[in-house]
């Protein structure tokens, strides 16, 4: 069994490594540079898009866009915006957050093509019903003949989208910040009802298929977001002198060793691809990883390239606006260089600095909110795939092992399954990533095409 453990170990420590750095960012550079840097000559464009000047009732699909995109953001704003980003800084120092930024430009475009694919090459599920994602643009766009890339990712997409590793984290932090300092011990029976009332919070959500899904996340992810920035602002209020300097330093501490950081280029590096920080608690903007077309391929449109920059929307919320919050309320405080705690611990401590007696409370609230946002839509992502490789009439078989797992990561600390889901969840770049710079000359015709069309 611990060979096993370790053999596992080893498998989500290569999976997120080096190779899949490669494939992320050295692919995504290319596609930032074949749409000549559309992420910043279309941002305005696409918060129109975003607001609804140009939806078109009677266009093909289930959902509006900014559905589509609060229903991606809850699967990527989850905890770990807030432990990965801590675990960031406590290896890289203040210079980490620059990586991370300079990983969510890349990740922008990476999410501009990937849904725009969604939308171009939309398939037919076993019902006959429309559907978008990497398994439907890979099959549309590339042909039957790479059906096995498309069951590939399917397969992944089974296994990387269980909540195991969401709920674990979530059942740590509950246990760490609301039980321990009032008295309550952690037990098998205590983890066992955390995870009860997450099951029933997220069956009454996924069963109802996703209409409901969106629409919670439509009303949940912009008042989430705006709760943690208030928050934040009130540390930023305190320690409003420290602010400035600290970012600076997010940029000078980025390329050089100093009083800061041991090896801060090192350690932002592995900071700003969000390396550590995914392990640590689904942090990445999953860019490239190939959930989010799911969700935008599901969007009300007739024009691929208008999901697509809606997507990229996502890695500059994500990223460049939640995670720098975090970031800035651990690096004013002091407490990253105080402390010796890591992980949602540093984001606690620093609240509680700033916010004394309510500050952790109030933390535990944005957690939990992020968190549970995100099994609602995990579990769509999870039927996706389902359905692709079992047929439509098969897919909510899927919830029901979905919901059983929830009770598995609140009971269990499973480490060899959060290794294999984790490095699973890793390995559906490849598919998506292939199939993406494959078609990007497509996307780039398509690009030509709409903004010939809408004289941009």
């Amino acid at each position: 069994m611990k060979t096993l453990e370790l053999i596992l170990q080893s498998y989500a420590d290569y999976a997120w490594g080096l190779p899949l750095l490669i494939i992320l960012i050295g692919g995504g550079l290319y596609l930032l540079v074949r749409s000549q840097f559309l992420p910043f000559r279309y941002f305005f464009h696409a918060i129109n898009v975003l607001r609804g000047k140009y939806d078109d009732p009677d266009a093909v699909g289930e959902i509006t866009h900014f559905q589509a995109l609060s229903t991606a953001l809850a699967s990527t704003i989850g905890m770990g915006n807030i432990a990965g980003v801590a675990v960031a800084i406590h290896i890289g120092g203040p210079g980490a957050m620059f990586w991370m930024w300079i990983s969510a430009i890349i990740g922008m475009s990476t999410k501009f093509f990937t849904c725009t694919l969604a939308i171009m090459f939309r398939g037919k599920d076993s019902n006959g019903d429309v559907q978008g994602g990497p398994m439907y643009f890979i099959m549309e766009g590339l042909g039957k003949s790479w059906k096995p890339l498309a069951v590939f990712f399917s397969i992944c997409g089974l296994i990387g989208a269980l909540p195991v590793f969401n709920v674990n984290q979530l059942k740590q932090a509950i246990n760490f910040i609301l039980l321990e300092p009032n008295g309550i011990v952690e037990t098998d029976t205590s983890n066992f009802i955390i995870g009860l009332i997450l099951v029933a919070i997220t069956a009454v959500v996924i069963l109802g298929g996703l209409d409901r899904i969106s629409k919670t996340a439509e009303r949940l992810v912009p008042s989430m977001v705006f709760l943690y920035f208030v928050l934040v602002l009130i540390i930023l209020g305190v320690y409003i002198e420290e602010v400035p300097k600290y970012l600076g330093l997010m940029f000078t501490d980025a390329f050089a060793a100093n009083n800061y950081s041991g090896d801060s280029f090192l350690g932002g590096v592995v900071g700003g691809l969000i390396l550590l920080g995914v392990r640590r608690g689904a942090f990445s903007n999953e860019a490239g990883i190939g959930t989010a077309p799911m969700a935008h391929g599901a969007s009300k449109t007739n024009e691929p390239v208008r999901e697509g920059l809606v997507a990229m929307l996502g890695p500059a919320i994500d990223t460049l606006v939640v995670c720098t919050l975090t970031a800035l309320a651990i690096l004013v405080t002091g407490v990253w260089q105080t402390t010796e705690a890591n992980g949602v611990s540093l984001t606690a401590a620093a609240f509680n600095d700033a916010i004394p007696v309510y500050g952790n409370y109030l933390l535990l609230i944005c957690i939990a909110t992020f968190s549970i946002s995100s099994l609602f839509t995990y579990s769509y992502y999870g039927s996706k795939c389902m359905s692709f490789l079992f047929g439509a009439h098969n897919k909510h078989y899927y919830n029901y092992f979905y919901i059983a797992s929830i009770i598995l990561g609140a009971v269990t600390p499973l480490s060899m399954m959060l290794n294999l889901i984790d490095g699973t969840f890793a390995l559906m770049a490849i598919p998506t990533m292939t199939a993406t710079i494959l078609l990007a000359p497509k996307v780039v015709k398509e690009i030509k095409a709409y903004s010939k069309k809408m004289k941009l």
